[in-house]
């Protein structure tokens, strides 16, 4: 009869190993250091750069099947919620668990939007940053300077104050967003107006000039709801993975959050998309597309906005966003950068090369040329992912300080230095020699 363990054979000294697997294909990897050679062996460690093959946490929150293109929020299939529901909605699905009914959504939002306004000293510290600041450079620090003002959200165990700080997070960062936005061009800030919807208020305080009441598209007021909708969560990506690695030591959730964005950041996350519009912008027509190709199949060039470190086949959100796309362009006139990606993304899904890499457009191919189309300047790309991701970083970390088994995250390592030396005389030392792996050969 089949038992559900692994069964592993130590060549080294013959010794049979048997680990137990758990969840159907987990096995725990601190049962690699009962495998060892003799009393003073530390044992076996795994070895992941990049937690490529390795499960830090066991969560409920998201659901992805990178091979079948499958994105589930606790259960409900992405397509389901950005036809049918509201990022408000979601974002209670995603911290809450469930889906809420009328009554407690319209309590859901009425605490979120008492939560908008911020401090005026936050504005002032604002201020301070130079005119042309990037704007996630200004929602690092800002938000970071959030747990100064709150310094009750170190009761990271209390669940009213994670609840509590939960909502402050997710009714403030459109508006330290939209006060980045404007400290950028210039322009004075301008307060919520909590009688538009959540998006509908982040849009009117970005680009309300004199008018006595800012009325948002509706079009365009759905399409960012849609794309916020998209960006909620996606289970442990790169600043999801800093919002629990930072969490993990008991830091309040603001300077969680702080690094969170910190991490969405880097051109590698966050500034994809931003990266795609660079791409579109250089390759500047179709007819240049065919020659983009050779050279993307050469190696001499990058697709930007095609493959995912998840995603083996085509991301869900991307289906959806290339259809947002065009409602986006009945109101704001087409973004030509559209027939260069659409062509791009033709060629790609007949051509052997892209099929055999399984190079398929992620959810950033598209979401740039919305987001152009819509007014907003490269910089703040970044920061419209920030924005819904609030809610994903957040039920992250609480579930994180609910979980018995969670420690703070402290990785091995495997060491190559240098063996035991003894200090020298500074006359009596041979002229130094940098060693290929030396830091300061890269400074």
């Amino acid at each position: 009869m089949a038992k559900n363990s692994l069964t592993i054979i130590d060549n080294r000294t013959g010794k049979e190993y048997e680990i137990p697997i758990e969840e159907g294909n987990v096995i725990r990897a601190v049962k690699l250091r009962d495998i060892k050679t003799g009393p003073d062996d530390f044992g076996l460690m795994s070895y992941d750069p990049a937690f490529a093959n390795t499960a830090s946490c066991r969560s409920r929150i998201t659901y992805i099947d990178g091979d079948k293109g499958i994105l589930r929020y606790r259960g409900y299939p992405i397509e389901e919620l950005a036809e049918h529901s509201s990022y408000l909605e979601t974002a209670y699905l995603v911290i809450k668990g469930e889906l809420p009914d009328a009554a407690h959504y319209r309590a859901w939002e009425q605490n979120v939007k008492t939560h908008s306004m911020v401090h005026e000293n936050i504005k002032n510290f604002m201020q301070g940053f130079r005119y042309d600041a990037h704007p996630m450079g200004i929602l690092v620090g800002t938000i970071a300077a959030l747990s100064t003002f709150y310094p009750e959200a170190s009761k990271i165990q209390d669940l009213e104050s994670r609840r509590l700080q939960t909502r402050r997070l997710i009714g403030k960062l459109p508006t330290l967003a939209a006060f980045a936005y404007r400290h950028s061009r210039g322009l004075p800030y301008v307060y919520p107006d909590n009688e538009l919807s959540y998006t509908g208020n982040f849009l009117a305080m970005l680009f309300k000039m004199t008018e006595l009441k800012y009325k948002p598209n509706p079009i365009l007021e759905r399409a960012l709801d849609v794309l916020f909708i998209l960006h909620a969560d996606h289970e442990q990506n790169c600043s999801t993975n800093a919002m629990r690695s930072v969490g993990s030591s008991h830091a309040d959730p603001y300077c969680a959050a702080a690094a969170a964005v910190a991490a969405l950041y880097g051109p590698l996350h966050g500034g994809a998309n931003e990266q795609v519009i660079r791409m579109l912008t250089e390759i500047g027509s179709v007819r240049n597309v065919p020659q983009f190709i050779k050279q993307v199949k050469a190696g001499e060039r990058l697709m930007m906005g095609f493959g995912h470190r998840i995603y083996k086949s085509y991301d869900p959100r991307a289906k959806i966003v290339k259809q947002l796309a065009y409602a986006v362009f009945e109101v704001t006139g087409r973004n030509p950068l559209i027939d260069i990606a659409v062509e791009l993304e033709k060629i790609a899904l007949e051509e052997d090369y892209f099929i055999s890499h399984r190079l398929y457009p992620n959810v950033d191919f598209y979401t740039g040329i919305i987001y152009q189309a819509m007014g907003f300047p490269v910089t703040m790309f970044p920061v419209l992912f920030a924005i819904p991701r609030t809610s994903g970083w957040m039920a992250q970390w609480a579930e994180m300080v609910r979980d018995p088994e969670q420690k703070i995250a402290r990785p091995r390592q495997v060491y190559l230095g240098e063996t035991l030396r003894h200090w020298t005389p500074i006359d009596h030392r041979p002229e130094p020699t940098m060693r290929e792996d030396a830091v300061s050969d890269v400074l």
